[in-house]
């Protein structure tokens, strides 16, 4: 079964996020550890509450996430984690690593959630790729959650923690000793995943710090893909797949270029006044050459700069995304958002970018979502169709409505 021209499109999102309530995270917890989550769950207070109120059931009640879904024209999600797993204090993907105080209790909340996304996805495994997670603390650990991870069919592969700079207890992503995660990761044959809002070191509590971390989140997230491509880790792990998601794509050519000259420098024996002739340099091709094989990027609702600028990545390695169920996607305005930015897309790209590109990453099966994407998807047609600036949604957080309407 295979699509035409005419046939909505199949959309598979590479970002969205679920995660258990405290109630079901705590049947997931080993039991030694439930006498803890109580005392930690009776004290704990969701700094969110207010904000996502009953809105919080998206991610983890099948029927409305599938109804939502759906009503977007998506058949297929790669899901993140979202809610605050036992022991932390906000959700994992903002939150820091674990100091070593703390790591025992870290790590069984995160094995927690890894055991309730086996389910979760098992609910629907045509439709959902999870993505496991792992600790930076003890790396030897990490592998055998990677083995789990492999062995739940958790498709979506591993969430690789980016590390601040702040976490001197860890050792950074470019130390050979991660090494033996990489192998793991690469041996069986998972994806590496990292995702916008990690990495930052600690500004502190209040309005100027949030402020701040928010102007540098897109730096420090970005750190991951530039140790990993610097350190000669696809030198050594040549199959490795990595994607960085939430983030764009305009930014890759430039640091590229960037990363090249350094490269090139550093092969010459010098940049400026800096000697390093005779130290053995660890790249023998390009990081632009490496980025090229192993490199993917989540550009979730891509901006008019990520996508004009997509020849420079390569159309086979931006994956679209709409950030469900938060309130900077797309929900519930996806079709909205893609007639606002794809109509100038080809049609093949347009295709590989919503949802071929995903399926071949995250090893989602074509044919069995393909009926669905003929019953939900959107249509070339839908999509051609200019959204008028008065159409355009006011009461959207998602920033391409903003930057249409006001400019930022």
């Amino acid at each position: 079964m295979s699509q035409t021209s005419n046939d909505p499109y199949l959309l598979i999102t590479a970002d969205t996020h679920a995660g258990g309530s405290h109630a079901q995270y705590r049947e997931y917890l080993d039991p030694k550890y439930r006498e803890a989550f109580d005392e930690w769950r009776g004290g704990y207070k969701n700094p969110s509450q207010e904000h996502y109120g009953s809105k919080k059931m998206r991610n983890w009640d099948y029927d409305i996430r599938t109804t939502d879904q759906n009503s977007q024209g998506v058949v297929g999600e790669v899901v993140f984690p979202n809610t605050v797993p036992p022991f932390f204090r906000k959700s994992i993907v903002t939150a820091q690593p674990p100091t070593p105080d703390h790591y025992e209790l870290a790590l069984a909340g995160i094995r927690a959630h890894n055991r309730w996304l086996k389910d979760f996805c098992a609910e629907d495994p045509d439709r959902r790729a999870g993505i496991g997670l792992i600790l930076p603390n003890d790396l030897d650990e990490a592998v055998k959650d990677i083995e789990f991870i492999a062995e739940a069919g958790l498709r979506g592969g591993v969430l690789l923690p980016l590390i601040p700079p702040d976490c001197t207890w860890l050792k950074p992503l470019y130390d050979p000793a991660w090494d033996k995660v990489l192998a793991a990761i690469q041996d069986h044959d998972l994806v590496i995943n990292q995702h916008s809002g990690q990495g930052s070191p600690s500004y502190g509590e209040g309005p100027v710090p949030e402020a701040l971390w928010i102007s540098e989140v897109t730096f420090y997230c970005q750190a991951g893909w530039r140790h990993l491509l610097m350190s000669g880790a696809y030198e050594k792990f040549p199959k490795l797949k990595y994607i960085l998601t939430e983030s764009g794509c305009a930014w890759v050519a430039p640091m590229l270029k960037q990363l090249d000259r350094i490269h090139m420098g550093f092969k010459a024996g010098a940049i400026g006044e800096m000697n390093y002739e005779g130290m053995e340099w660890v790249l023998k091709d390009t990081p632009s050459e490496y980025a090229a094989r192993n490199c993917y990027y989540g550009a979730s609702f891509p901006s008019l700069a990520d996508l004009e600028g997509i020849d420079d990545v390569g159309e086979d390695r931006v994956l679209w995304g709409n950030d469900y169920p938060h309130y900077e996607g797309t929900f519930p305005y996806n079709t909205e958002s893609l007639r606002l930015t794809f109509g100038a897309i080809p049609e093949e790209r347009r295709r590989k970018i919503l949802g071929l590109n995903a399926a071949k990453l995250y090893k989602f099966d074509v044919e069995k979502l393909l009926p669905l994407a003929r019953q939900h998807g959107p249509t070339p047609e839908e999509v051609n169709t200019p959204l008028p600036r008065d159409d355009i949604p006011r009461d959207s957080m998602c920033y391409l409505f903003n930057n249409a309407l006001y400019g930022v």
